[in-house]
């Protein structure tokens, strides 16, 4: 399990295979769960990276047990989700 935080908003969330999922647009550190916007674009990735982003009511919820790897530019998830 990954641990989560703030530093994690803007990067890309990329499945097993590696084919892009979205961008995190916020973390809720407390429940160390990362919101990912499906849709966004690099404009949107920049934005996140300086932490004025928040999170949509069409985010995917991606619990910190789900995530296996973080890297400077990625999270990467250990399954399908």
């Amino acid at each position: 399990m990954a641990v989560l935080s703030t530093a994690d908003e803007g990067k890309f969330l990329m499945d097993v295979e590696g084919e892009q999922i979205g961008i995190v647009t916020d973390v809720d550190t407390d429940e160390q769960v990362a919101f990912v916007d499906p849709d966004a674009g690099i404009a949107e990735a920049w934005i996140q990276s300086f932490g004025y982003g928040d999170a949509d009511e069409d985010d995917i919820r991606v619990p910190a047990e789900s995530v296996a790897t973080v890297t400077d530019t990625e999270l990467r998830v250990a399954a399908d989700l």
